[in-house]
């Protein structure tokens, strides 16, 4: 009896048992399927610094450019559709009353990049201009404005800055400004918005321009929850849970909080903000940059960021992180409230392995697949998730002035 039972057992056991051979083989198949899949969906990044990178240096980038994180060859390689270009505008050009010149100009370079490359670049002012632009082969260049500071105090500028193309605000950004309080400031002014930062909220649900909670306080957030009228994007956040008690990333009751405003937190690249222990060696030497008064891309600050990731033997954070990071989120709140927003370009030298640039994207659906997400949901987080937010944000705005 035991004889006859064990061989037709044995032979039911050896299919189960792979061979490392079929192990690549499957994993292949896995980076195959991942590569289709990037250039099949739209992938949209809330969150690229294009226009601050190249108003430092300029470069070429409908081709592939020598430094930087993105350029069109890149973008079409790692199948990128529509990178929010960031209208990125420092805090110290508030009070040098700058703020609304440096955005303007800004703005002028991303509209420059249609009119010098119009077979390749195509700004978008709507959802459907991403779709069809799509269509056509073209990449999509949305905007948003990183710090609200050029709004400088006139509800009038939200409307101008929103006929220019701007289709999100972060409300603030390393400073507390005349609009929100800063995760990034101890001064808490305002106790989370301002009198005017509650007016902008409303105007900004009136005209159509999605509301960005990055870089905010926590109070901050909760107010813009209670005043908005249109779902809240967080434009390039990620999950506090990897990261406790730093205020830049979303705690799990914000991000349940979003979710249920319908709105979506967009996965931030950068390994301190996927990392703690990262997060907590990096600090030490910003902390060195804000004492010598240094910038990290001069080249003594470069220089001190070579030396002090050698001395502190600094390891980056992986592509799987930013994998965990989305799995977080799709655990707490559903799979409808997750997305990209990278950063690239804006976060120097912290990009994770295997993530290092605009044509890494098919390395994140690759982790998507190996943890067990369909094609549907990875489509969503690419970037139906957003496309519905804006769409919302789109039909909000109608419905205001409409007198509905």
């Amino acid at each position: 009896m035991k004889k006859s039972f064990a061989v037709p057992l044995l032979l039911a056991v050896l299919p189960l048992v792979s061979s490392p051979r079929q192990s690549i083989q499957d994993d292949s198949k896995l980076r195959e399927k991942a590569n289709q899949l990037a250039q099949k969906f739209i992938i949209v990044d809330t969150h690229v610094d294009v226009p601050f990178r190249l108003r430092e240096k300029m470069e070429d980038i409908s081709m592939r450019t020598e430094s930087g994180d993105f350029d069109y060859v890149r973008a079409k390689a790692g199948g990128l559709n529509a990178p929010f270009m960031s209208i990125y505008v420092p805090a110290d050009h508030e009070p040098k009353g700058t703020a609304k010149a440096l955005a303007d100009s800004l703005i002028d370079m991303v509209e420059k990049f249609q009119k010098d490359w119009p077979d390749k670049f195509a700004v978008a002012k709507t959802v459907a201009d991403v779709r069809v632009q799509f269509k056509k082969g073209l990449i999509s260049l949305p905007m948003g404005m990183e710090n609200g500071a050029p709004v400088e105090g006139k509800l009038e500028n939200l409307r101008h800055f929103y006929e220019r193309g701007i289709r999100y605000i972060t409300l603030t950004h390393g400073k507390s400004n005349h609009i929100s309080d800063s995760s990034y400031d101890p001064n808490r002014q305002w106790h989370g918005l301002s009198p005017f930062g509650k007016e902008v909220v409303a105007e900004m649900n009136r005209l159509g321009i999605m509301i960005d909670i990055s870089h905010v306080t926590d109070e901050t957030f909760y107010q813009v929850m209670q005043l908005s009228k249109a779902p809240v994007i967080a434009s390039h956040s990620s999950c506090r849970f990897f990261t406790p008690g730093w205020e830049r990333n979303m705690d799990d009751e914000m991000i349940k909080a979003l979710a249920k405003n319908g709105g979506v937190i967009m996965i931030a690249f950068g390994s301190s903000f996927l990392n703690d222990a990262y997060r907590k060696t990096e600090e030490k030497m910003w902390k060195y940059f804000e004492e010598h008064k240094l910038t990290p891309n001069s080249e003594e600050g470069k220089a001190y960021v070579k030396k002090f990731r050698e001395e502190n033997d600094l390891k980056y954070a992986d592509v799987s992180e930013v994998a965990a990071h989305i799995d977080h989120v799709v655990k707490l709140a559903g799979v409808d409230h997750v997305g990209f927003g990278s950063d690239f370009d804006g976060v120097g030298d912290s990009l994770p392995s295997g993530l290092k640039s605009v044509a890494d994207y098919p390395n994140i659906i690759y982790e998507l697949l190996k943890m067990g997400y369909s094609e549907r949901n990875i489509e969503k987080i690419c970037s139906s998730n957003i496309l519905r937010v804006w769409s919302e944000v789109e039909k909000v705005a109608k419905n205001f002035q409409a007198g509905k």
